[in-house]
């Protein structure tokens, strides 16, 4: 059974460690962070929170725009709550991706530049 689950764990740190090991990867992750803390804190904490899911979407683009898919509060009162944290999620999710390609463009400017 370890068998099995070894190579997905292997694919998964290979995608952060391309996510992780360089600064232009890192940038993006902290302007992807710091956009997708101003939007909890203006969901949970800030009494109007305006446009402030405006700022994440914008960061992860184009993969965030699946996030329109969502469970809208207008169509089921009952997940009013659940929706910024699902939002919340997808962002991340979107973050590490994208930050994952700028880390394989990277490397390959690297490579090309060095032969």
């Amino acid at each position: 059974m370890a068998a099995t689950t070894r190579p997905r764990t292997s694919r998964l740190r290979a995608w952060l460690t391309l996510a992780t090991d360089n600064w232009l990867s890192r940038g993006y992750l902290v302007v992807a962070g710091s956009a997708l803390g101003f939007f909890l804190w203006a969901v949970y904490l800030s009494p109007d929170p305006g446009f402030a899911a405006i700022w994440p979407f914008a960061a992860t683009l184009p993969l965030s725009a699946v996030a329109f898919l969502a469970p809208s509060p207008e169509l089921d009162p009952s997940v009013d709550w659940l929706t910024p944290l699902l939002f919340a999620a997808w962002v991340t999710l979107c973050a590490l991706v994208n930050a994952g390609l700028l880390g394989m463009a990277v490397r390959a400017f690297r490579t090309r530049s060095a032969a």
